[in-house]
């Protein structure tokens, strides 16, 4: 099981992401948009994020920026979700949207297992 922050300014793709992630045995926190999820990654330190790239108030690309640039949370595996995949920053994979859940599962596990590879 992995810790798993979900970024997303829309409750039903927070609501979606976070159903298939725990479905799939994750524990997942979720915040609304950037500033919000910069807040939760440095109170509960994930083992993945996976976000949106268009939000209010901060949004997927600064989120990223500030995250790498932040040397406890840089570290972190980051799945960038949007309908523009060249919009997605310095994530670790992209995800187009609307999220495909075979496709999410698959990219989460990959990011989690090549994490623990490289420990």
């Amino acid at each position: 099981m992995a810790r798993i922050l979900v970024v997303d300014d829309e409750p039903d793709e927070r609501f979606l992401v976070g159903r298939i992630l725990r479905k799939h045995g994750h524990d997942v926190t979720v915040a609304e948009n950037g500033a919000d999820g910069l807040k939760a990654a440095r109170d509960r330190l994930p083992d993945l994020v996976v976000t949106d790239v268009m939000m209010p108030v901060m949004g997927g690309v600064e989120f990223i920026r500030r995250l790498r640039g932040d040397p406890v949370t840089a570290g972190i595996p980051i799945v960038a979700a949007s309908g523009d995949t060249h919009l997605a920053g310095a994530a670790d994979a992209v995800l187009q949207k609307p999220y495909d859940g075979h496709r999410l599962v698959t990219i989460v596990n990959s990011l989690l297992e090549k994490g623990r590879e490289g420990h």
